[in-house]
């Protein structure tokens, strides 16, 4: 996206958000978070296998997880839905061990069920990773990366902060929490601020399924990750156009991405 279209995107998203102040009512909005993991597991029944694609972009977005010969490493994807980050990383590297939980048990049995899931490399669990304390299946500080990928915008912003101590446990001193997800004033936020009954609250917003979406700024995102003891190492927007070819219309893409380290000492 070049400056100019990005400056006009960026303005047009600012008077559409500016103008959305209408929000879903309180009661509403407390039942969406409550039932956070209930309507992701009704997202998967409807639509098993075939919603999401799988994220061969992984290894090209985030070098950590490339293969090095000779050299092992043991990853958790949290939010691990189906598998389309897990049965990719797996296969492109040899070398990976990948823990894998998601809050839907629906979603955790496709993983389990999927032809590539083997025991000796990858151990899937039903886990509510702002409820339930990680070190029940990992042990503390084992883990070299932990993989948010699209997880952290489906979780109510006031529980962040355990989500992301409970990542904190399990990372070993110097591992890395690699993270992408939706950035402030990417498209879908617009399509939302256009509609008059999607907003919770800032940047929080509810899909017609009950499913919810958060957008980062990435000093939002930093400050929630430094909070909790992490250090930055990288923190950037990553632009995308994308073409609606049914509609025949250019997308305005905006991603958080991030690598998030535990300190050494």
């Amino acid at each position: 996206m070049d400056d100019e279209r990005l400056e006009s995107h960026v303005k047009r998203a600012q008077e559409l958000i500016g103008n959305d102040t209408k929000e879903v009512p309180a009661f509403w909005i407390n039942k969406y978070k409550k039932e956070a993991a209930k309507n992701w597991d009704m997202f998967y029944r409807r639509n098993t296998t075939k919603f999401f694609k799988d994220r061969h972009w992984t290894n090209r977005e985030f070098e950590d997880l490339a293969y090095q010969e000779g050299q092992s490493k043991v990853c958790l994807e949290v939010g691990c839905g189906v598998g389309n980050f897990v049965f990719p990383a797996l296969i492109e590297n040899p070398g990976l061990f990948i823990y894998a939980c998601d809050f839907s048990k629906r979603a955790v049995d496709m993983v389990k069920d999927n032809e590539h899931y083997d025991e000796s490399r990858c151990k899937a669990f039903v886990c509510d990773l702002t409820q339930d304390s990680l070190t029940d299946n990992i042990p503390a500080e084992s883990l070299d990366l932990v993989s948010a990928i699209f997880v952290f915008s489906a979780i109510p912003p006031e529980k962040f902060a355990f989500a992301i101590q409970n990542i904190f446990k399990v990372l070993k001193p110097g591992g890395a929490v690699l993270f992408r997800d939706y950035g402030l004033y990417d498209e879908a936020q617009l399509k939302f601020s256009a509609a008059s009954d999607k907003k919770l609250e800032s940047n929080l917003y509810v899909r017609q399924d009950g499913t919810m979406s958060y957008f980062f700024s990435l000093e939002d995102l930093q400050s929630r990750f430094e909070a909790e003891g992490f250090k930055t190492l990288k923190n950037e927007y990553i632009y995308r156009e994308t073409t609606n070819r049914r509609l025949e219309l250019n997308v305005d893409r905006i991603f958080a991405q991030a690598k998030f380290q535990k300190p050494l000492a």
